[in-house]
């Protein structure tokens, strides 16, 4: 995977030694850029599946913050007769150093190439690419079996 950055602190090999252990888009470019935030520092990143490519963004400048991340619904009786509400299951997340905001957004937009890509699917799937980034950006190495548990929906 070709790697680029546009953050002079961050080379290249500095990225790629940041994300080891993780699968490769195989494929795919990764760019890495500053996101300038207005008000407070957030995740951003993209698949353009068009250019092959995936985007991530390092917020600056760079505080620690707090996102939560949805991974999943469960379903609930809602006020009408036979009418089913949801309700979003949450896990907060603070990323404290850039290394953890590219590791789980690497994670995140991975999943999207990954159902895209080797599985023929829609990569319109924003929780189940949430809940494969939560369970795995903080691991030393990533499996396919880790891949076939985010995509059971079960949460562990």
């Amino acid at each position: 995977m070709n790697v680029t950055s546009a953050i002079p602190e961050l080379p290249p090999v500095e990225i790629q030694r940041m994300l080891e252990g993780l699968p490769p888009a195989d494929g795919y470019d990764l760019h890495v850029k500053y996101l300038r935030y207005r008000e407070k520092p957030h995740l951003s990143a993209w698949t353009d599946f068009t250019d092959r490519s995936i985007t991530l963004q390092v917020p600056e400048p760079f505080l620690p913050f707090g996102e939560v991340v949805p991974y999943g619904a469960m379903r609930r009786p809602g006020a009408a007769k036979g009418k089913l509400r949801f309700i979003w299951l949450t896990e907060g997340l603070t990323f404290r150093e850039p290394r953890e905001v590219l590791r789980f957004l690497y994670c995140h937009e991975w999943m999207h190439w990954y159902l895209r890509e080797q599985l023929g699917r829609k990569a319109a799937a924003e929780t189940t690419c949430d809940r494969f980034a939560l369970r795995n950006y903080l691991k030393d190495e990533v499996t396919e079996a880790d891949v076939k548990e985010a995509l059971s929906r079960r949460r562990g």
